[in-house]
Formats: C-alpha cells, structure tokens, sequence
C-alpha cells in the first residue's frame, strides 16, 4: 500500500502508510497542499475530509471546485492536482490498504457506493451530519492507535456502519442517476474504457469498436459531450500517466516508453515533446521527483 505524496513532507512513521492497512491523517492545512506542483498520483485509496475552506483540483483530468464541508474519494491509481488552494483550506485524510477496501466492498456491495464514489469523486456533505463524520474520525483514530488483536475487523466494520447509517443517502440517489447516464452517453462509456486501457491501446480504432460505433461517430460524440475531442482525451491520460512515472518512478525512458506501450523509445519522445513541447529527458531533469 502507498501514496506518492510529491513533494508533501510525510509523518515520520513513512511506515504506517506504506504497510498498514489503515493511516488517518488530521487536520492538514493549506501550506502543506500548496507544496504539490505536479501531478500526485495515489496507489492506495483515499478519503479525504474537507474541513474548512475551498480548494480546486483535477482529479483525473477533470476539473472540481470543492468547498467544506466536502469528501473527496481517490481510487487507487487516479491522480489529483491542486490548482487552487487558499490559506484557510484543511482537510483531513484517510487511506485504506486494498485488502481493508476489498472488505469493506464486500460488506457494501449491493449499495453500489464504491462504483459510485470513482464516477463522483466529490460530494459535500450536509451540516446536520457534520457530527457524525467528526464522530467517525474520531472513532477510526482511537481504533488504528489502539493495540486491539482485532482493530482490522473493528476497522472494518466502523467504517461499513459508518456507509450504512450516514454516507448511503448520498449515493442513492447518485448510484441510479450514474447507471442511466452511462446507458446514454457515449462519453461516459468512452472514458470508463480510456481509463482502463490508455496504458496499452491509444488508437482511436480500438475505443470505437469496443461501444460499436464508428471512429468517426465516437469521435464527434465526444467532441460535442465533452468539449474535447477523443483523441485529446486519449492523449491526456498518456501524457498525465507519463509525466507522472518520469517524476515518481525509478523506470528509466526506455521502460517507461514499454510500460506504456510504444514501439520505441524514440517514438515516446516524439509523442511526448509534440503533445508537452519538451523531451522525457529534459521534463524530468526540469521536475525532479
């Protein structure tokens, strides 16, 4: 389990996020955000807790204004990027192992809230629940510090309570409005599949075929739902993924020009500079990680 955190100075105890199954993090102000100039993409995932203030970020290339009080949920392998963090912005961050999120999904899983929470990153909370998140933190901290034989299971089922009792309203209701809109939008569909597969297939061919439509009619969809052609889409999942791996990965060029599927280096560096204007070599000499 881990977050690439970029630049943000992490706890001591690096620990308690790369290897247990649970790590709470409180009251994280504005300052310490405002660190991250890059894409940080998460590898495990993570509740976090808007507290006070307003901020705007990306969250896989889509634009959010979030204000508190707010959740914002990150999958694992999703990246965020502030853009606009004043100074009275905290929030407060929970990250869960994949093996404590498998469980929890398995206690949840006729609600939908899960598949719901990746499509909806973002949801404000209502006032009149704010003392049942303030209780629910409060109860997560005491159980991950406590020395219990079974804090995983207590782990596990404050939080599927936690669904049941409070956060369930808000998916409802967002659970069938996402269901009907993925049956009629062609986008919606779109980018579910660059999502899952950008790392092998950038061809525009490929994404047609899978929705049964022509690239042509895939392409002008798109255009007209998003504002944004297809193949920019496509473009932007690579290069995003890309600058990423050239920042916070140990993989050289060549690897990394593999892992994303390109015939040859040469061609990465080529793709990269036309969409970028710089090289791999010369952005990750310009963005160490």
């Amino acid at each position: 389990m881990g977050i690439i955190y970029d630049d943000i100075n992490l706890p001591e105890k690096v620990s308690d996020i790369l290897l247990h199954d649970f790590f709470l993090m409180e009251n994280v102000p504005a300052m310490m955000v405002k660190t991250v100039k890059n894409p940080v993409k998460f590898s495990a995932f993570t509740s976090i807790f808007v507290t006070r203030g307003s901020c705007e970020a990306d969250i896989n290339l889509s634009r959010y204004s979030i204000e508190a009080p707010a959740i914002i949920n990150v999958m694992a392998d999703q990246i965020v990027m502030p853009r606009h963090v004043p100074d009275d912005f905290q929030a407060s961050f929970m990250v869960f192992s994949d093996r404590l999120v498998n469980s929890i999904s398995a206690c949840i899983k006729d609600l939908g809230i899960y598949q719901a929470a990746g499509s909806r990153p973002v949801q404000k909370i209502d006032i009149a629940d704010l003392d049942a998140y303030n209780r629910f933190y409060a109860d997560m901290r005491a159980i991950s510090h406590s020395k219990n034989a079974h804090t995983y299971e207590a782990l596990l089922f404050t939080t599927a309570a936690f669904f049941h009792t409070t956060v369930i309203k808000y998916f409802e209701s967002m659970v069938v409005h996402d269901l009907e809109g993925m049956q009629n939008r062609i986008a919606d569909k779109f980018m579910r599949l660059v999502q899952q597969n950008f790392r092998k297939e950038r061809f525009l061919n490929f994404y047609a075929d899978k929705l049964e439509i022509t690239p042509k009619h895939l392409s002008r969809t798109v255009k007209t739902q998003t504002g944004i052609s297809a193949v920019e889409w496509i473009t932007r999942f690579i290069i995003l993924e890309a600058k990423v791996m050239l920042r916070s990965s140990n993989l050289n060029i060549q690897q990394i020009s593999d892992e994303l599927n390109f015939p040859s280096q040469s061609f990465f560096g080529k793709y990269f500079k036309k969409a970028t204007g710089v090289t791999p070599k010369e952005y990750r000499a310009s963005n160490p990680g």
